[in-house]
C-alpha cells in the first residue's frame, strides 16, 4: 500500500484500484460504519460516486475500501488553469445543483444534525436559542447534501466525467445550506473573491435570494464552531455575532 494522504486522525492508501481509508482510535466504530452507509446509500443516486468495496480492520485499525477514481480533482485544475475559474465554477455548481435535486431517504436529516452541533457549541445560551429558532424557520426540503462539498471532493477523469467523493457528512435536508456550508468553506480558506463569486452564481441558478442563503450562514458557523480549531473560533464568534436577531 502506498501512503498518499494523511490527516487529523486519518490515512489514506492506494492499494492498486483500490483507496483505503483508515481511521485512528479517536473515531468510533460508529462513525466509521455511517460514513461507509451514508456513501453507499448516495452510490444508489444518479451521481458517479465510487463504489464502497468492504469495511475492515487493517492492521489494526477500521477501515473503509472504497474503488479507487484516477484523475484530478476540481481544486487542482482551479489551480492549475486560474484563466479557466469560471468555467470551472460554473461546472462545480451545476454539479451540486444535480446532487440537490437526489433525494435518499434513509441518511439522516440535516437539522437534526445542526440542532445537535447548536447545542453542543460553546455560544451562550440566548444566542443558541435564537440560532435553534431560526434553524427551526427553514423550509423543510429532502434534497441530498453533501455537508462538505467543495472543489478537493470533486475527481475529473481524463474522459471529464465528474466523481463526488467524501460522503462523511451527508444528509438530507435544505439545499441552500449546503450551498451555505460550502460559501463558508471558501471564506476559512481565504478565498473571498472566489466564495463571492459561487454565492452569486448559485444563487442566480437556483433563483435564490441571497439574502436567504445568508440567513443561514450563522447556523452553519456555530456548526462548524463545534470542531474547536483555534485559528477558526474568532472569524466563526463574528459571524454568529453579527446576527440582527429577530
Amino acid at each position: 500500500m502506498e501512503l498518499i494522504h494523511e490527516s487529523a486522525g486519518k490515512k489514506l492508501y492506494r492499494d492498486g484500484n483500490r483507496l483505503i481509508k483508515s481511521f485512528d482510535d479517536t473515531y468510533s466504530k460508529a462513525d466509521i460504519l455511517n460514513e461507509a452507509l451514508n456513501q453507499a446509500r448516495v452510490e444508489e443516486t444518479n451521481l458517479n460516486v465510487p463504489r464502497i468495496i468492504g469495511v475492515e480492520v487493517i492492521d489494526g485499525e477500521w477501515s473503509i475500501v472504497r474503488e479507487h477514481i484516477e484523475g484530478r480533482t476540481l481544486e487542482e485544475i482551479m489551480a492549475r488553469y486560474p484563466d479557466h475559474e469560471d468555467e470551472c465554477l460554473n461546472f462545480f455548481v451545476d454539479l451540486q445543483i444535480a446532487m440537490s435535486k437526489e433525494k435518499v431517504p434513509l441518511l439522516g436529516h440535516l437539522r437534526d444534525k445542526m440542532h445537535a452541533k447548536i447545542s453542543a457549541s460553546a455560544f451562550p445560551a440566548t444566542v443558541r436559542y435564537d440560532l435553534h429558532v431560526r434553524l427551526d424557520g427553514l423550509p423543510r426540503h429532502k434534497k441530498l447534501c453533501h455537508g462538505d462539498f467543495q472543489p478537493s471532493n470533486v475527481v475529473i477523469t481524463a474522459d471529464n466525467v465528474p466523481y463526488i467523493i467524501d460522503w462523511s457528512h451527508a444528509t438530507q435536508g435544505n439545499g441552500s445550506a449546503d450551498a451555505a456550508r460550502t460559501y463558508l468553506i471558501f471564506k476559512l480558506q481565504k478565498k473571498d473573491e472566489l466564495a463571492e463569486k459561487y454565492l452569486r452564481l448559485y444563487c442566480i441558478k437556483t433563483d435564490t435570494a441571497i439574502q436567504y442563503v445568508q440567513r443561514i450562514l450563522p447556523i452553519v458557523a456555530a456548526s462548524q464552531s463545534v470542531k474547536k480549531r483555534p485559528e477558526e473560533q474568532e472569524f466563526l464568534a463574528k459571524w454568529v455575532n453579527v446576527c440582527d436577531w429577530q
